[in-house]
């Protein structure tokens, strides 16, 4: 039991590692990019709630590239969570 515990909070940590909104790209040399806006969208549920309990976290990073940013960050979305609609089979009626 302990042993879930532990995994389950260092998954917690690393999905939180790299959240939009953290210090990590307030330098403005630095802003996030394609792969950013991937990784973003995946954890977008995980920023989402962290969002509730500290105002700095956002779901989207301001500080961004532009489009290529927004490109990586609309195909983790939909492909992490359209895709399970597209995946179920429709029954024939």
């Amino acid at each position: 039991m302990y042993k879930v515990i532990l995994l389950l909070i260092l998954a917690l940590l690393l999905l939180s590692a790299c959240a939009p909104g953290t210090l990590r790209y307030k330098d403005q040399a630095r802003p996030a990019n394609f792969f950013h806006g991937i990784w973003h969208g995946w954890i977008a549920p995980v920023s989402l709630i962290w969002q509730l309990f500290d105002s700095s976290i956002r779901v989207y990073e301001p500080n961004n590239t532009g489009w290529t940013y927004d490109f990586g960050f609309y195909i983790a979305i939909v492909g992490g969570f359209g895709g399970f609609a597209l995946s179920r089979k429709r029954k024939n009626k």
